[in-house]
């Protein structure tokens, strides 16, 4: 699956990054504490956080992510979105939980 189908099968508000959009997705992370996802998400994934400062990006870049989905409609902050275009990874916005996303990417068959 690619991000650019998560998007449209999800109706997700892309913010930035649209030159990653083919990029594969092959499994997903939730989490908020940046330590954690350097130490356990894996390459490939989509990534939901509550997060949208700038380190988001820099985690994702290190990690190799997909992309990220900043949940329950989060403050994406500018920097964030200019470093994300810089660097090719989508961040989405959306007004749901982790809980909620997480349902939505199960159903269309990313975990």
């Amino acid at each position: 699956m690619t991000v650019q189908k998560i998007m449209d099968a999800l109706q997700l508000t892309l913010v930035a990054g649209e030159k990653g959009l083919k990029k594969a997705i092959t499994t997903g992370y939730v989490g908020d504490l940046l330590s954690s996802v350097m130490a356990h998400a894996q390459e490939g994934c989509v990534w939901l956080t509550i997060q949208g400062h700038l380190n988001i990006v820099a985690v994702a870049s290190l990690v190799n992510i997909s992309c990220i989905i900043v949940i329950q409609g989060a403050t994406i902050q500018p920097d964030t979105i200019e470093k994300a275009n810089e660097e090719h990874i989508p961040i989405f916005s959306t007004e749901y939980s982790a809980y909620e996303m997480v349902k939505k990417l199960v159903d269309i068959g990313v975990y």
